[in-house]
């Protein structure tokens, strides 16, 4: 457990402090306001900027990057009224995934998935809130997978212009669940290479670490998607003013997703664990290959060695001794006796 985390032990509840490790991001705020004939993107300081937009027949998204800065999102979730306890979920990132109902608004919490440029495997932070006319999202920091989402607002693509904001809180979740299918596809093709590697056995590189690298990845990610699957449930069986019967047909489809999600972790999960056993089958299989060229070496010479053994003690009377050509008599039966062995051998397929 990190220093963080036990910094917020017996603390009086609510009260937020940041637990994540990106202390140095700068918090933006993002706001997209828009009706089916307009769009306003633009960014701003405070969250007063927004007063107006917020009461409004217009859906607003106000996008907050950065958690570091406690004040600010207490500041936030002052102005639009949220309890205590969400604002210390948002700012603690080692919450579980969950939801919460509230009369006004639902609140939900999760990770954001994705690889960075170094291909690393990393988990974000990620809360929701949904009110009547808007959505606040909350991020660790800059970069997200909200582009799509971006591009269909200001390009009017889609129905996402002309529903509501409960159907902009389902369209950012359905971003971050299908980038979950991005994350599942790139374990499967990392574990399809090393195991094509393995069964063909033309390496000598040693895949232990690597291995327990994936084992370790696809365990992050179970634990970060498993829950979301009994979130979603919990949503798309809500009966919250907030959500419209519209939007809760999306949400059925977004609950088959985690779960097609959900049951492709448990395969590639069995993939990895069957890795380790198909690379310690390729050692004992090259250690038996090299056993069988030494038993077959030892084999040949164990004939070799009895004859040389008998022509070579010190009796006086061995008749073989006296004859002018037994030296290459002993040879030519070496060589008979060495090509029958090999040809033994070759007709058995050990060699």
């Amino acid at each position: 457990m990190s220093t963080e985390v036990h910094k917020t032990i017996g603390l009086v509840p609510g009260t937020a402090i940041y637990t994540g490790e990106k202390k140095d991001t700068k918090v933006t705020l993002e706001v997209f306001d828009y009706t089916k004939a307009h769009i306003e993107e633009r960014e701003i300081d405070t969250i007063a900027e927004v007063s107006g937009l917020l009461e409004d027949n217009s859906v607003t998204w106000l996008n907050i990057n950065g958690l570091n800065d406690t004040k600010k999102i207490e500041e936030i979730g002052k102005y639009c009224k949220l309890h205590p306890l969400i604002i210390e979920d948002i700012v603690h990132t080692q919450q579980r995934p969950k939801v919460e109902d509230y009369e006004d608004y639902i609140f939900v919490v999760f990770k954001m998935l994705y690889f960075d440029e170094e291909n690393k495997f990393k988990a974000e932070h990620l809360s929701l809130v949904v009110s009547h006319g808007w959505v606040i999202s909350f991020q660790e920091a800059d970069g997200d997978v909200f582009d799509p989402i971006r591009s269909r607002l200001r390009n009017d693509k889609g129905r996402i212009r002309s529903m509501g904001a409960d159907y902009l809180f389902y369209a950012l979740m359905d971003a971050v669940v299908d980038n979950y299918f991005v994350i599942i596809e790139t374990m499967g093709e990392k574990i399809t290479t090393i195991e094509d590697v393995l069964f063909e056995q033309q390496t000598d590189m040693d895949y232990v670490a690597e291995i327990q690298g994936l084992k370790k990845e696809i365990l992050k990610i179970r634990r970060a998607v498993f829950p979301v699957r009994e979130l979603v449930s919990k949503l798309e069986k809500s009966e919250h003013k907030i959500i419209s019967d519209k939007t809760q047909f999306y949400l059925r489809d977004l609950y088959d997703h985690t779960i097609h999600v959900s049951e492709n972790i448990e395969i590639y999960r069995d993939m990895i664990l069957g890795l380790m056993d198909m690379y310690m089958t390729t050692l004992s299989n090259k250690m038996n290959e090299v056993m069988k060229v030494l038993t077959i070496i030892a084999t040949i010479f164990i004939p070799l060695t009895f004859l040389a053994g008998i022509y070579g003690m010190n009796f006086t009377n061995i008749p073989e001794l006296q004859n002018p050509n037994g030296y290459f008599i002993f040879w030519g039966v070496i060589v008979v006796v060495c090509t029958i062995l090999i040809y033994f051998f070759r007709r058995k397929k050990w060699l």
